[in-house]
């Protein structure tokens, strides 16, 4: 097998036990979603297939907020398969600035190949997909749908949206709303558009049965 069959094999193996919302299925949809971007974009093809496939190799929500651990397991992983030093270190780089972390983060490294990684996991933040993942996720978390009495925080250091336990609906206004605008890739903005549209009605429709006025 090749370098991408392996890697796919390799992460599959990793993500058997994993959430629903950061399982195999996420990264197959990034996967996915990259190769929908990259049509448009002159960058490695190699190093974005790889960052796709291993960027949440080891998300830090799953092992007690350690940042450290995902791209320990992708370089061991990668230098396994003899992958040249620069491909490692392109690859690392990614999954350690793709993250979304409060919308606080400075990203201490910009590519091609990122933008192009990191439109690609935002686009599985958004639409109805995004709306599910978020609910898959409060449920995992036990957290509560919706309470009118907390509002959405939008000024969350990174370590405070680490540790949030807010309701699952508050998620929406701090993090996947702002994702539109956030977008680094021309075909990354224009689905992201489009999914946008879609959680904006699934909120006015939620908020509406909340309310119980339909």
């Amino acid at each position: 097998m090749g370098l991408i069959e392996n890697t796919i094999k390799f992460v599959k193996h990793q993500l058997e036990n994993a959430e629903g919302g950061h399982d195999w299925f996420h990264i197959e949809r990034v996967y996915k979603n990259a190769l929908l971007i990259l049509k448009n974009e002159n960058c490695d093809e190699t190093i974005v297939k790889l960052g796709a496939l291993l960027h949440d190799i080891a998300d830090s929500k799953f092992h007690n907020g350690d940042e450290t651990i995902g791209p320990k397991i992708a370089k061991i992983f990668l230098e396994s398969q003899n992958v040249s030093e620069e491909t490692i270190l392109h690859v690392i780089a990614i999954i350690e600035n793709i993250s979304f972390k409060g919308g606080n983060f400075e990203k201490k490294f910009t590519s091609k190949e990122l933008d192009v990684v990191q439109d690609a996991d935002r686009l599985d933040a958004l639409g109805a997909i995004g709306i599910a993942r978020a609910f898959n996720y409060g449920g995992f978390k036990n957290r509560a749908l919706y309470n009118p009495e907390i509002q959405p925080n939008f000024l969350m250091t990174k370590e405070e949206y680490k540790n949030s336990e807010s309701p699952t609906l508050n998620h929406f206004y701090e993090k996947l709303l702002l994702l539109k605008d956030k977008m680094n890739t021309e075909s990354g903005k224009k689905i992201a558009e489009d999914r946008h549209h879609y959680m904006i009605q699934f909120l006015a429709q939620f908020i509406s049965e909340w309310k119980g006025e339909k």
